[in-house]
């Protein structure tokens, strides 16, 4: 049925690729004939979710091993979904599978598997059309070489006299079906991963579910019903996933759009790398240039001893800013910005968190006041990630966000209020309903200190369309579609088991290397955002 494609795009193709078409397809026929082989034996019930379950594995393997497609993330959850309900149909069916059973399904999943693969460098080597019907010529004269056999033979053609007209239509209408059904999942190979194509057979099994369940009347009860049910959900899953992740790749970037680059600057962090911290601020001004900074306002820096108050750093920090220009988002709170994220004196840490919590309001109180008419400042940060359960950081009452933000906001009320939240663990949703304006972060290398099992850096497997979604799934849910999204901190620093300063020269250029900085720019462009505050200045 094949042939009827051809007056819509046949050509012939390079040799090579002819070679490896017809390859696909014998590859393909022998997958078949072990399938069938295995069916001869066994259930049905039992051999085709098995076959699901194993030939995307199979076809994921071939496929890292011979193709240049890599497949994100993203995509490999949605495969997992997608083959766990297949395993989870074979697992629920209370009939045994022979060991030699189980390997005709290894085989036919492995060869289906190569065949996938193959079919794939034929459709990346031409058109469509001209690579299907060149796999399918291959494959009828493979199969009819069958017929040489005369034993083969014979038990074909007497079926044939035996079976009534009413079973050949049947067959002759489910091979139509097929034809269809093959050209559709072909082409699902040409345009993606045909492991990811393959996964998604599972959904055949569900259908198959639904019908016997709906229109044919089969019953299923108990653990049966439980199990079918439960893959229907993780195929549902793993589809949806799917979409989501080439939905998010497919959203437009504007690769022409204004970009601001601004420079997160933390005096602390700058001493702690045996830094004079003034003269290297003055370096990051005039020799960097950035637009904006982000500057911070240490609450045990600045408050000492209680109900006295030394402003010198801060007021430093912004006249030098003012002086160049540069707009400023100041960042207050006990939360902020470097190890171990908590900043609080060591007289208020000896006060009940009722009392800690009056001190902080007087000090805030203090710093808005001072700075309200400061021109240098853009906007105030409330808080570092306050939503997120990471640093060295007492447990503090419910609702102290909201009382920050409505003290700042009775004190000034003309600057907005910047909340932020982790890029890639936190939810958003709050820190963007909180807040005037939303910064994310944005790390790609991290140790990972809170989870035991992994001892190394890591780097994180997200593609920028993460992020991308991420922002489109929060605006759509809260309603904040003209909200400013930016991100507050772009990593460019390296991250170790060691703090900064005690990791080697070697080491910190071997994490994170020129190169690599210069792909985190890439990448960061690719998320779509028109404002990043990059974090490491005091280190470079």
């Amino acid at each position: 049925l094949a042939v009827v494609l051809m007056p819509f795009g046949f050509a012939i193709l390079p040799i090579k690729t002819i070679l490896i078409a017809f390859a696909s397809a014998v590859v393909f026929v022998f997958a078949m004939y072990f399938l069938f082989l295995a069916l001869s034996k066994s259930e049905a019930s039992k051999i085709y979710p098995l076959i699901g379950g194993f030939s995307p594995i199979f076809t994921l393997i071939v496929g890292y091993m011979l193709l240049d497609i890599v497949i994100g993330v993203g995509d490999i959850m949605g495969f997992i979904m997608l083959i766990l309900g297949a395993f989870i149909l074979f697992f629920i069916e209370e009939k045994e599978l022979i060991w030699s059973v189980f390997l005709l399904v290894l085989a036919s999943s492995a060869m289906f598997g190569i065949s996938h693969v193959l079919s794939k460098i034929v459709f990346q080597s031409g058109p469509f059309i001209a690579g299907y019907v060149w796999i399918k010529i291959g494959e009828a004269i493979f199969a009819t070489l069958f017929l040489l056999i005369p034993k083969i033979r014979k038990n074909i053609f007497s079926a044939t006299k035996t079976s009534g007209s009413r079973d050949k239509v049947s067959y002759f209408a489910n091979r139509a079906f097929a034809a269809a059904g093959s050209i559709l999942v072909n082409l699902g190979f040409s345009l993606t991963h045909p492991a990811l194509v393959d996964a998604t057979q599972g959904l055949k099994y569900v259908v198959i579910f639904l019908v016997s369940w709906i229109l044919l009347k089969e019953h299923f009860k108990g653990k049966v019903l439980f199990g079918k049910i439960l893959a229907t959900i993780f195929v549902a899953l793993g589809l949806l996933w799917l979409g989501l992740v080439g939905y998010a790749r497919n959203l437009p970037v504007d690769s022409d759009r204004p970009i601001t680059w601004g420079v997160t600057f933390s005096q602390k962090f700058s001493r702690e790398l045996g830094l004079d911290w003034q003269k290297n601020y003055e370096a990051i001004l005039n020799d960097l240039n950035p637009k904006k900074i982000r500057l911070v306002a240490y609450w045990d820096d600045i408050e000492k001893n209680r109900g006295e108050y030394n402003f010198f750093d801060t007021d430093w920090l912004l006249e030098k800013s003012a002086a160049k220009n540069k707009k400023v988002i100041l960042v207050v709170g006990m939360k902020v910005l470097r190890w171990p994220e908590c900043f609080i004196p060591d007289w208020a840490n000896n006060l009940n968190p009722d009392e800690k919590e009056i001190a902080f309001g007087d000090y805030l109180k203090n710093i808005v006041e001072r700075y309200k008419n400061n021109s240098a400042i853009e906007s105030w940060q409330a808080e570092n990630e306050p939503f997120l359960n990471f640093g060295e950081c007492d447990k503090r009452p419910n609702g102290f966000l909201d009382k920050e933000i409505s003290l700042i906001k009775s004190i000034d009320n003309k600057k907005p209020i910047v909340v932020s939240d982790s890029g890639e663990f936190g939810f958003w949703y709050k820190a963007v309903k909180k807040g005037d304006v939303f910064g994310t972060t944005m790390y790609r290398k991290v140790y990972p200190t809170s989870i035991g099992f992994l001892t190394g850096v890591i780097e994180y497997p997200l593609e920028p369309s993460f992020f991308k979604l991420k922002e489109k799934i929060i605006r759509r849910l809260t309603g904040q579609y003209n909200k400013g999204f930016f991100v507050s901190e772009l990593q460019a620093e390296p991250w170790d088991k060691s703090e900064l300063p005690y990791i080697s020269y070697q080491r910190q250029v071997e994490l994170f290397s020129p190169e690599y900085f210069a792909d985190t720019i890439n990448y960061a462009r690719a998320t779509g955002f028109d404002e990043y505050y990059l974090w490491g200045a005091e280190w470079w």
